[in-house]
Formats: structure tokens, C-alpha cells, sequence
């Protein structure tokens, strides 16, 4: 959520930063209007309850001269009524201006490429090296399958469309990359894991940012008002929820969870295989930082992020995002993505941004400054990294003319050992 003090003292910044994204300024404009009517409607009933309270006190003093009150007694009866009417509307302008102020999206980082879409999207830079290969590269659905680690006509059977089936060496190798990342995330990065709740409630969806704007490509009980998380971002960063953090900053927390969506990819894209999927395994790291470094942290979670990638050995980029591409939430962002032969294009693999103060508006996550007043935090957090398109690359970059997928190194001690997945006898 915007600071509502920096809407009023600075519009047109708030104006310019929300067209660079492509944002609607009518919600703006109605945001300035609410408030200025809620604290317009505020004076006036202050005023009323001074006059009130004066003309009470002149109650009691025209009764003790012993002169008729009738008249005055009247007019504070009448003023405590419209006290009570525009208490009421006051109630009612509030409650627009709070569900106007929750869809209005954040301000970009004015640092950040202006443009509408993906095509001002701006390569910072790349990691490792294409593979050349002395054979056709196949794509993830047809290695899989040869080699048996999935099952998607059973899981649509059971799930329908978008919901993967892993088996054999295809559920043992999702499981090494979790134990992978986690433990380097905790070892290496200084991250405290954390297994949260994998529901959470609505006050959790609209403090991350999630609610109202997506609703729809979530997955909602409404009998319990629980929902299914779609990343682990969501209850990590609802850990300080309406509390000021008591324990030194930064503090870097990191946790796995299933993600649901809805929403799984473009419309009419190839949604075969699981490149786009309804549920998936990630790993987030989540940062509570002081708002001077945020900046400097976020540069490090990019850096923790990609050491995942750099340790499996895999080709990369980092992609800084446009004005026009980055999240409702996020003040900046950047992609990495991983080259995926057998697609013949870049999948995205983690997202890494900073929110600013913005979540912790919405969530109340505060620390204390070095005069010890409250202050709103900064939050950023990254996918450490998400798990379909990694295993994507995995098979894609390190598949064999054979038919066998070659393991990373660093995976091996999570496989027992094992160092290629090959072709069922």
C-alpha cells in the first residue's frame, strides 16, 4: 500500500510513477478525492463536537443562574445527531478509500526501464554457456517420458489438466533440488528455514499484495475463507504480521512449500508437460531489511538466487523488468531465466524484487529506527528457485545422445550417489 501522506504532498510523482506502468490514473484521482472528502468530513465533525462540548458546558452554568436551558439543550441534542450521521459517512469513505488505496499498485523504482511490456525488458547479463549439441535436442516431455518420470495422463485422470505426477527418479530428483536449495540457502546465504502453513487467511492474501487484485487466479475456500497459497512469499513474509520485529535486521527467512495457481500461463500457449502447471514445488527466500539497504539487499538476493543455478552448473540470464512488466507490488524486479534447448527459448525460473515499504504498509510490519520510533520495514523477496523450469533445464541442458540425462555434480550426494537418470530397460 502507498503511503497516503506521500499521495497527498507528492501526486504527480505518484501519477507519473503509475502511467510508466501502465496503470489506470482514475484510481488515483478517486483515492485523492476520498481523502480529501474523509478529512474534510473529519473537521467539520470536530468542529461540532467543540461547539457541543462548549454548549454543555454552558448548560450547567445557565442552571446554576437558574435560566431556561430548553433552547440550548436542544441544539447540542441536534448536534450529537449529526455527530452520529457524519460519524457514519466518515465510516463509509473510510472503507472506499481503504479498498481503493489496496488496488492501487506500487510506484517503479525510477531507476528502472521505462516500457509497456516484456519487449523493454533489459539483459543485465548471462551465465555459463550454451551447450552445443551433435544431435536434435528433445524437449522435457519426450526425455521424461523415456526415462519415466512422469505420469500426466494419471495425473489429469485424478486432477485434470495442469497438476504433474513425478515418479521414480523424476520425484527423487524434485526432492534432492529442494534439500539442494534449502541447504545452501540456510549454510551458505544465512537464511532461518521455515516450513509454514501452506493456507493461509484473506488478511494474509492482502497484506503480500495477492488480494484483491488476483482473486481469480487463486485457489479459495470459501466455507473455511482460507486460501491455498500460490508461493511461499505469502505466509513467510505474514510471519511479522502486525508487529514491530524485535530481533536485529536484516532477517532473511527461506522456505519450501507447493504453490497453487489457477492462472498457469498465457492463453493458448503450450500448457503440455510441466512447463505451466496449476501446482509446483518452489523454494523463497523472503528479506525484512532497513528501508537504506534494500537496494543493496536486493542485489544479493539476485546473487543468492543464481548461486543455485551457478552450483548445478546451468546456463542463465538476469533480466532487469520494465516499468510496464514488473508486479503489482514490486518497486523493482528482476527475472533469471534458464535456456531450455529443447523449448528453444528462456524460462523463468525466479523472480527477486523489492516491495519497499509496500507490503509492510498493508501487512503492519514495523521496526524501530535508531531513535527507536516505529518505522515501516522494507521487504524483497526472490524463488530460490522455482522447481518445474529448473528440472526443465536440468533435463533439456544435460540430456545425452543416448537417450540419459547426465547429473549435475552438486545434486549427486542428494541421490545417493546416483549420477545419470537412463532409459527404462
Amino acid at each position: 500500500m502507498l503511503d497516503i501522506k506521500r499521495i497527498r504532498e507528492r501526486p504527480n510523482e505518484i501519477r507519473e510513477g503509475l502511467t510508466r506502468r501502465g496503470a489506470d490514473p482514475v484510481l488515483l484521482d478517486r483515492v485523492i478525492e476520498l481523502d480529501r472528502t474523509r478529512r474534510g468530513l473529519v473537521t467539520q465533525v470536530e468542529d461540532l463536537k467543540n461547539r457541543r462540548n462548549a454548549d454543555s458546558k454552558k448548560i450547567g452554568m445557565l442552571k446554576k443562574a437558574g435560566e431556561d436551558t430548553a433552547a440550548i439543550q436542544a441544539e447540542v441534542r441536534a448536534a450529537g445527531d449529526r455527530i452520529a450521521t457524519m460519524d457514519e459517512e466518515i465510516r463509509t469513505v473510510e472503507g472506499s478509500l481503504g479498498e481503493a488505496m489496496l488496488r492501487l499498485p506500487n510506484v517503479p523504482c525510477p531507476a528502472i526501464p521505462t516500457g509497456a511490456d516484456a519487449s523493454a525488458n533489459r539483459v543485465v547479463r548471462h551465465a555459463g554457456e550454451s551447450r552445443p549439441f551433435d544431435f536434435e535436442p528433445q524437449d522435457h516431455i519426450a526425455i521424461g517420458e523415456r526415462l519415466g518420470l512422469f505420469d500426466f495422463p494419471r495425473a489429469t485422470r485424478m486432477s485434470g489438466a495442469g497438476f504433474p505426477l513425478l515418479l521414480g527418479a523424476g520425484a527423487k530428483l524434485q526432492r534432492a533440488l529442494i534439500q539442494y536449495m534449502l541447504d545452501m540457502h540456510t549454510t551458505r546465504h544465512g537464511y532461518t528455514e521455515m516450513l509454514p502453513p501452506f493456507v493461509v487467511n484473506s488478511d494474509s492474501m492482502r497484506g503480500t499484495g495477492q488480494l484483491p487484485k488476483m482473486a481469480e487466479d487463486m485457489y479459495h475456500c470459501e466455507v473455511d475463507d482460507l486460501w491455498l497459497i500460490p508461493t511461499a512469499e505469502v505466509p513467510v513474509t505474514n510471519y511479522f504480521r502486525d508487529e514491530i520485529i524485535d530481533r536485529p535486521l536484516p532477517v532473511y527467512l527461506t522456505a519450501y512449500t507447493p504453490c497453487f495457481r489457477r492462472e498457469a500461463g498465457s492463453a493458448g500457449k503450450e500448457t503440455r508437460g510441466i512447463l505451466r502447471v496449476h501446482q509446483f514445488d518452489k523454494v523463497e527466500m523472503v528479506k525484512f531489511v532497513e528501508p537504506s539497504t534494500s537496494y543493496a539487499e536486493l542485489e544479493t538476493l539476485v546473487g543468492h538466487a543464481e548461486d543455485v543455478l551457478q552450483g548445478l552448473g546451468l546456463h542463465y540470464r538476469v533480466i532487469e523488468l520494465c516499468s510496464g512488466d514488473i508486479s503489482f507490488a514490486a518497486a523493482k524486479c528482476y527475472d533469471i531465466e534458464l535456456w531450455a534447448p529443447g523449448q528453444h527459448g528462456w524460462l523463468e525460473v525466479s523472480s527477486c524484487s523489492n516491495f519497499e515499504d509496500f507490503q509492510a504498509r498493508r501487512a503492519n510490519i514495523r521496526y524501530r529506527d535508531a531513535t527507536g520510533k516505529p518505522q515501516f520495514i522494507h521487504t524483497l523477496n526472490g524463488s530460490g528457485v522455482a522447481l518445474p523450469r529448473l528440472m526443465i533445464a536440468i533435463l533439456e541442458q544435460c540430456q545425452q545422445a543416448d537417450g540419459s540425462v547426465t547429473l549435475p555434480p552438486a545434486i549427486v550426494p542428494y541421490m545417493n550417489g546416483l549420477t545419470q537418470i537412463v532409459p527404462r530397460g
